[in-house]
C-alpha cells in the first residue's frame, strides 16, 4: 500500500492486518540519489524523544550509531568461534544461536508465534546460561531480576510484564528451582561470587487459596529483602516436600507446562523434578558451605539421598517413569497406553549424575530405540502421544497427537537427550543426534526445505511428528532451545568448560573427527585452542599444553595480558563403551 498509494489511509479496525508504517514523499531527478533516515525508538519522555530525533537527523550520526551496533554484535558473537568437521554446526554456533538467544529471547521476548513481551521466570534464566562467556553481565542482571520476582514464601511469578511487574503466581514445581540452578552455574563459570551477596527485596501478594492453582495479580515490593544466596536457598526449601513415592510434588505442572493436571490435586509427583532437584541440591550445597550455611548443606545432602531412593523406585524395567498422578497412577510407564516413555526423565537421570549408572545407560538406550526417528530426522518428546486415554494429564492432551509437547519433537527437551549421550561418553550418538536437530540440515535440500517450511538459520521450538506434516517446523525464534543448542555443542560435545580463571577442554566428539579448533577471546586476550584426535576416540584427554608447556592437571590458566596464546589438546585414554552396554543391546516390550 505504501508503494502504490500517494498517501497511507491511516485506518485501523477489526479484521485488518495491524501494521505500523511511515511514508515520505521525495522527488528524484534523473540520476539523483538521496538518503532517507527512518528512526524507530523509545524514550522516557517526549523531551528525550525530541532530543534523540534531533541527534539522528544527521547521516554521519546515523552511520556512526549503526557501526556501534555492528561492533557490539561482532564483539559478542565473536567471543568464541569454532571450526569443526561439521560446517553446518559451525555456521549455527558461531553467529546465529547466540544472536537468537540474546536479541529475541532476552531482549525482544517476542516473535511471530508468541508476542507477549513477558519475562518467564525459568525461560530467560535458562537463556542467559549461554551468555556467560560473551555477556556475563546480562546473565548477572537476569539472576537479580528473577530474584526480585520471588515471594517471601519462596515461590515465584511464573511470568510477568515490565514495568508494572504484574504476573501470574502458580504452583509450578520447577520454576523457582531454576534460580539456584542458574546462579550456581553462573558463579562456577565466571568466578563472580559477589552476586550471591547482592541484596534483593522480595515481593508480596495474597497467597493462593487451597483450591487455586494460579492467580494473575499485581504484587507489591516487600520491606523484607535478602541476599541472592538466601533467595536461592528459600526456593530450595520451598521444594523439599515429598509425596508418597518419595518424589517432589508436581503441583500445577513442571517443565512440560501442558502436564498441568497430573498433580493439580496436591498429591501428584514428578520424577523429572526429582532428577532436577537432585542436580540443584548437589550444585548448591558447596555454595552453602562457603557461606557458612552448613546446616542447610547437610540437610540438602540428606535430601538427595532420600530422592535417590524414590527415583530408583520409579524404575519401570527399561526406563524411568515420568510422574505419578494424584491418585498414584504412573505416567511414562509400560503399563500406560499413551505416553509410555518420556525423554526428559531419562536424559536427566544422566545429567543429574545420581541415577544407577547401568539403569541410566539402559534408559537412554530406550530413548534411542523409541524416541529417535532417524528416517524423519526427529527426536520426539514421548510416545505414544495422548489421544484417547481416560487419563487427564492437562492441556497437553488438547494438542493434535504428534504436535508440540504432545509427542512431537520439542527441541528444548531433545537437546537434553544430546547432552545425556555426550555425558555417557557416546560422542558418535551425540554428534549424530545434534545433526538431526540442526535446522540447517532440515533445509539442506529442496525437498527438505519444502517439508520443513521455516527458517533454517535459527533454532526451532518444535517439529511436527504426525502425517502428513511430519518434519514440518513449528514456531521458531522465540524458543529456549537456542541457548541449550549452543551449550550442547560448546560445553558437552566440544567440552569447553569455564571455571573462573581456568579453562578445561574435555570433549565428547564423533570418533571420525580427527581435530577441531576453538578461538576464545578472554577479555583482551585470545586463546587459540586446537584439539587433536589421533586415535579416533570419542572421549578422553592425554595431554594439554599451553604455549608448549604441559599442564599437569589439564586445566588452562587464563590471564588477561593482551597476547595470543596457543593451547594444544591431545585426546587419549579412551573411555570405552562396553559392547554389552544397554546402549548397544536392548530388549523390551514395544510401546
Amino acid at each position: 500500500a505504501a508503494l502504490r498509494r500517494v498517501g497511507l489511509s491511516g485506518r485501523d479496525g477489526a479484521g485488518l492486518d495491524p501494521c505500523a508504517a511511515i511514508q515520505t514523499m521525495i522527488e528524484l531527478a534523473p540520476g539523483e540519489t538521496r538518503e532517507v533516515i527512518f528512526l524507530l525508538g523509545q524514550a522516557e519522555s517526549i523531551e528525550q524523544a525530541r532530543a534523540i530525533n534531533v541527534r539522528f537527523r544527521s547521516t554521519p550520526e546515523v552511520n556512526e550509531a549503526f557501526e556501534r551496533v555492528l561492533g557490539f554484535w561482532d564483539q559478542t558473537l565473536g567471543t568464541i568461534e569454532i571450526k569443526t568437521p561439521d560446517t553446518s554446526m559451525d555456521t549455527l554456533v558461531n553467529r546465529w544461536l547466540l544472536y537468537q538467544a540474546l536479541a529475541c529471547r532476552v531482549r525482544g521476548r517476542s516473535a511471530f508465534y508468541q508476542s507477549s513481551g513477558a519475562f518467564g521466570f525459568r525461560d530467560q534464566l535458562q537463556d542467559v546460561m549461554a551468555l556467560v562467556y560473551s555477556q556475563p553481565q546480562v546473565a548477572r542482571e537476569q539472576i537479580l531480576r528473577a530474584a526480585s520476582r520471588q515471594f517471601k514464601e519462596g515461590d515465584v511469578l511464573h511470568w510477568w510484564h515490565e514495568p508494572s511487574g504484574r504476573g501470574v503466581r502458580t504452583r509450578f514445581s520447577d520454576d523457582l528451582l531454576w534460580l539456584p540452578y542458574v546462579t550456581s552455574f553462573y558463579v562456577n563459570a565466571t568466578g563472580d561470587y559477589s552476586v550471591l551477596e547482592e541484596p534483593v527485596p522480595f515481593i508480596e501478594s495474597e497467597e493462593l487459596k487451597p483450591d487455586q492453582v494460579e492467580s494473575y495479580l499485581q504484587p507489591t515490593i516487600s520491606a523484607d529483602s535478602a541476599t541472592v544466596i538466601e533467595h536461592c536457598a528459600r526456593a530450595i526449601d520451598r521444594s523439599l516436600g515429598l509425596g508418597k513415592h518419595g518424589l517432589p510434588l508436581m503441583g500445577s505442572g513442571d517443565w512440560n507446562d501442558g502436564m498441568n493436571r497430573v498433580g493439580a490435586g496436591g498429591k501428584g509427583e514428578s520424577v523429572w523434578v526429582g532428577w532436577f532437584l537432585s542436580t540443584v541440591l548437589t550444585g548448591f550445597a558447596p555454595l552453602c558451605k562457603r557461606y557458612q550455611m552448613k546446616e542447610r548443606a547437610t540437610r540438602y545432602g540428606r535430601h538427595v539421598d532420600k530422592l535417590k531412593k524414590g527415583l530408583e523406585q520409579a524404575w519401570d524395567g527399561d526406563w524411568y517413569r515420568r510422574a505419578y498422578f494424584d491418585d498414584g497412577t504412573p505416567l511414562g510407564s509400560a503399563q500406560n497406553d499413551e505416553c509410555r516413555i518420556d525423554s526428559i526423565a531419562q536424559a536427566w537421570a544422566v545429567i543429574s549424575g545420581v541415577a544407577d549408572s547401568y539403569r541410566a545407560g539402559r534408559a537412554m538406550a530406550s530413548v534411542d530405540e523409541y524416541l529417535v526417528q532417524r528416517g524423519e530426522g526427529l527426536i520426539i518428546l514421548f510416545t505414544p502421544p495422548f489421544d484417547k486415554t481416560n487419563l487427564d494429564p492437562g492441556y497437553v492432551k488438547g494438542y493434535v497427537p504428534g504436535v508440540r509437547e504432545n509427542g512431537g519433537q520439542y527441541t528444548h527437551g531433545a537437546l537434553w537427550t544430546v547432552i545425556a549421550f555426550a555425558m555417557l561418553g557416546d560422542g558418535d550418538r551425540a554428534g549424530e543426534l545434534f545433526a538431526l536437530l540442526n535446522p540447517i540440515n532440515h533445509a539442506s535440500t529442496r525437498a527438505g526445505l519444502h517439508k520443513y517450511k521455516v527458517e533454517p538459520y535459527v533454532a526451532m521450538a518444535d517439529v511436527y511428528a504426525v502425517p502428513p506434516h511430519t518434519g514440518r517446523g513449528g514456531w521458531t525464534w522465540y524458543t529456549g532451545s537456542a541457548g541449550w543448542m549452543y551449550r550442547a555443542v560448546l560445553e558437552y560435545i566440544l567440552g569447553f568448560k569455564l571455571a573462573g580463571d581456568r579453562l578445561r577442554i574435555d570433549p565428547c566428539i564423533p570418533r571420525g573427527w580427527r581435530e577441531f579448533e576453538i578461538v576464545y577471546r578472554h577479555r583482551n586476550t585470545t586463546y587459540r585452542i586446537k584439539v587433536e584426535n589421533p586415535h579416533s576416540l570419542c572421549r578422553g584427554i592425554a595431554e594439554v599444553k599451553l604455549d608448549g608447556v604441559e599442564q599437569s592437571n589439564h586445566f588452562v590458566p587464563l590471564s588477561d595480558d593482551g597476547l595470543t596464546h596457543e593451547v594444544r589438546v591431545t585426546m587419549g585414554e579412551q573411555i570405552k563403551i562396553d559392547k554389552e552396554s544397554p546402549l548397544n543391546k536392548h530388549e523390551t516390550a514395544q510401546p
